[in-house]
């Protein structure tokens, strides 16, 4: 059976010491012959809802910590990119580069990702009909010299889609199923979980309800993706961004045997 691509770890680089611990915690899963896996965390948040929020450490801190981990555990890493100006930057130190769903539709940043040797995780936007974010792959693959987008396409030059809810009226977003087998038409489709759950609008900040998440991850690997992504915390209570849609490290371990088994049951 394929390998199911994972990734994991903090929503944000809260400290270097957290970010190491959470790494130490998820090593099982790079030993793991049945994942194909990637470290995550974001060295910045860039859209956070207010001004006040923390927001990471920054680029050059980011990259020195990305690099440690890959020094000490070995993982691959995916991070996001906010500006064209980052990603050459980035480029040099992690592995996959993710376009954040409020930009996926912004050409100048796919493009710029598109012209590094990174995978290109795009995140589906809220707003996005799935059908529609051919489109943005087309834009890396056009890049990289390719003139169709079809799933073996995209998957032999690196490009991925990430489904993580659709907008549904005010402060809540919606996982419709269908999405995974339209987007799959033209990439390998990761499913994240955890953003999935959030409810945004509530009062200057995100919020959102990580109980469902093992519902909804469930549903997915029913559906049929090529991957999961979930961010993970060792006290979700204390973390400083996404703690109510993160999941604990020890609901992520039982969580992915059961998906494991779902995958095999439904190839």
């Amino acid at each position: 059976m394929k390998k199911m691509i994972l990734i994991a770890g903090p929503c944000v680089m809260e400290s270097r010491e957290n970010v190491m611990k959470i790494a130490e915690s998820l090593r099982k899963y790079a030993d793991d012959d049945r994942i194909d896996f990637y470290f995550k965390a974001s060295f910045d948040k860039a859209n956070r809802t207010s001004l006040e929020s923390f927001r990471g450490p920054g680029l050059e801190e980011g990259m020195r910590i990305f690099e440690e981990v890959k020094s000490a555990f070995g993982y691959k890493t995916l991070t996001d990119v906010h500006e064209t100006w980052q990603v050459p930057k980035v480029a040099e130190t992690v592995d996959v580069l993710q376009i954040p769903a409020f930009l996926c539709r912004q050409t100048d940043l796919l493009v710029a990702a598109a012209k590094t040797d990174c995978i290109v995780n795009i995140k589906k936007g809220q707003f996005m009909v799935p059908a529609d974010m051919q489109y943005s792959v087309l834009k890396v693959l056009k890049t990289r010299g390719y003139e169709s987008a079809d799933y073996e396409t995209s998957e032999k030059a690196g490009v991925w889609l990430t489904e993580r809810g659709s907008t549904f009226g005010y402060g809540n977003l919606v996982v419709d199923m269908r999405a995974f087998p339209i987007m799959r038409r033209f990439a390998p489709v990761i499913f994240d979980a955890t953003h999935s759950v959030q409810m945004p609008g509530q009062g200057g900040k995100t919020g959102g309800d990580s109980s469902f998440v093992p519902y909804l991850a469930r549903a997915a690997a029913a559906a049929g993706v090529d991957g999961f992504f979930f961010e993970t915390h060792f006290d979700p209570s204390i973390a400083l961004s996404d703690g109510p849609n993160m999941i604990r490290l020890e609901t992520l371990e039982s969580l992915l045997e059961q998906i494991v088994k779902i995958r095999e049951i439904v190839e």
